[in-house]
C-alpha cells in the first residue's frame, strides 16, 4: 500500500502580514517564541519566523484538524521541533529564506525541506567547492559557469533537506554522504553511516517555486507523484475555517 501524500506548503514574504493578521497576529505563539522573534535583529527577520511558527500551525492543521491554538511543540536534541503530544504521528519541517517560507508535512513518516535562492551567492560556491563529496566536488568544478551557481544552490537545499528530515542538521558533515549526478526519474543519495538498503528509501522532490529560489523535499518512504504543493500567495487560497480560534 502506498504511503500517504507529503504536503507541502508554501507562503510567500509578501503575504505574511495579511497571513498573520487572518490568524490573529502574534497570540498563537508561545511566550518563548515571541521572545525569540522579538530577538531577531531585522524586520525581515521577524516577519519570517512569523510566518513560519503560523504556517506550520496552519499546515498541521489543515493535515489533522486539530485546532490551530492546540499545537505545542518539544525540541529534538539536534534542535528539530516536533509536535507535543504526536498521537496522531505527524511530522514536520520548516525553512525560510527572503521572499520565501517553507513547511512539508508527512504522517508518521521523516521528512525534511530546505529552500535558498538561486543561483547561489559566490561565498556557498565556493564553501560547497571544498566540503562537498568528492564525485560532488567534481561534479560542480565541471559545471559550465553559468550552471555552476544554480548547480551548487541545488546541491545545498539537497544536503540540508536530507539533513533535516534525518534530525542531525549541520551537526554532520556535508561529504559524509553524496547525491548521484541527477536522473531524470530520480535523485538517489548513498550515506554510508546509514544501515544498508536505507539509501533507496528516501525520495527527494527538487523544485523551482519561484525564478529566485529553489526547494528540495526529503521524504522517508517517499514515491513519485505524491507531493501535494499549495502555494499561500493570496487569501484566496486561504482555508478560514481553520481560523476559528477562542484564544482562551
Amino acid at each position: 500500500m502506498h504511503p500517504d501524500p507529503t504536503f507541502l506548503w508554501l507562503l510567500p514574504e509578501r503575504a505574511v502580514d495579511d497571513f498573520a493578521a487572518a490568524l490573529g497576529g502574534t497570540r498563537l505563539l508561545t511566550a518563548q517564541e515571541q521572545a525569540a522573534m522579538e530577538r531577531r535583529l531585522t524586520a525581515g527577520a521577524r516577519r519570517r519566523y512569523l510566518g513560519a511558527r503560523l504556517l506550520c500551525r496552519y499546515a498541521l492543521s489543515a493535515r489533522t484538524g486539530r485546532p490551530l491554538d492546540r499545537w505545542r511543540f518539544r525540541i529534538g536534541g539536534f534542535g528539530r521541533p516536533e509536535p507535543e503530544p504526536d498521537e496522531e504521528g505527524v511530522r514536520f519541517n520548516l525553512s525560510h529564506t527572503e521572499g520565501l517560507i517553507a513547511c512539508v508535512v508527512t504522517q508518521g513518516r521523516a521528512c525534511g525541506v530546505d529552500v535558498g535562492p538561486t543561483p547561489a551567492r559566490a561565498e556557498l560556491v565556493s564553501h560547497l567547492g571544498h566540503r562537498l563529496a568528492p564525485a560532488e566536488r567534481a561534479e560542480l568544478a565541471a559545471a559550465a559557469p553559468g550552471v555552476r551557481a544554480a548547480l551548487a544552490g541545488e546541491f545545498w537545499v539537497l544536503k540540508e533537506a536530507y539533513l533535516k528530515a534525518l534530525g542531525t542538521g549541520l551537526s554532520r558533515s556535508l561529504g559524509g554522504f553524496s547525491f548521484a549526478p541527477r536522473a531524470a526519474d530520480r535523485i538517489a543519495v548513498h550515506d554510508p553511516e546509514q544501515p544498508a538498503g536505507t539509501d533507496a528509501r528516501w525520495w527527494f522532490d527538487l523544485l523551482h517555486p519561484g525564478p529566485g529560489h529553489v526547494l528540495a523535499v526529503a521524504t522517508e518512504d517517499g514515491r513519485p507523484g505524491a507531493l501535494r504543493r499549495t502555494d499561500l500567495y493570496d487569501l484566496s487560497l486561504f482555508d478560514s475555517s481553520l481560523s476559528d480560534i477562542s484564544y482562551v
